[in-house]
């Protein structure tokens, strides 16, 4: 299949070198603009689909503002871990890491990963978000301890890395690899198909 991003330069709007990492699976090397910006918090009131998607949106369109017009696709993404009601970000210090991974230890959780697809001339764009169910087996706190100590989990969502040493810790997944690591390669193929249908005009 012809890669739907070889027709302009990227922009990935993150500094995460998990994302960088997707996308060079894919065959693309994009420019990094890490986006500065205040991201919203979770709150109650906001479901974490919607709060991802709205993240990613801010990412972008900051892109945006720093490029102005380019002939480009910008990307950016966002990506939280939720235990039923609970949203989890990442970690402020290793002891709430350890309290995050107690969370997770045992049980199903939901990773959310919202992205933002921008047309760097029109603006035109594409937000969504795709959810992957992830299993833990049972932790115990030496597992934890130790995992913490590593650093591993000091940037990520959820305290965890499954493209890392929490690999051990997976069970079960359902749904796509990719939006656990942080940003959904499938999602993106489906919105680069979408954002390049031409646009139905009427008769």
């Amino acid at each position: 299949m012809t890669n739907l991003l070889s027709d302009r330069p990227v922009i990935l709007a993150s500094a995460s070198p998990r994302r960088l990492m997707l996308l060079r699976q894919i065959g693309i090397e994009p420019q990094v603009l890490p986006a500065e910006i205040k991201e919203i918090s979770p709150r109650p009131d906001m479901p974490p689909h919607e709060l991802v998607s709205k993240n990613s949106l801010i990412k972008a369109l900051a892109a945006k503002k720093c490029l102005g017009e380019k002939d480009a696709w910008i990307i950016a993404a966002d990506t939280v871990v939720a235990v039923e009601k609970t949203v989890l970000g990442k970690p402020k210090n290793p002891e709430e890491a350890c309290r995050m991974l107690r969370l997770l230890s045992g049980r199903w959780h939901h990773v959310l990963s919202g992205l933002c697809l921008m047309d760097g001339l029109s603006g035109k764009q594409l937000c969504g978000c795709a959810i992957t169910k992830v299993h833990f087996s049972q932790l115990s706190d030496e597992e934890i301890l130790s995992y913490v100590k590593t650093g591993e989990p000091r940037d990520k969502a959820g305290s965890y890395g499954m493209q890392g040493q929490a690999a051990l810790f997976v069970d079960r997944i359902e749904g796509d690899y990719s939006t656990v690591v942080g940003m959904s390669l499938p999602l993106l193929r489906k919105m680069l198909q979408k954002i390049n249908q031409p646009e139905d005009r009427g008769h």
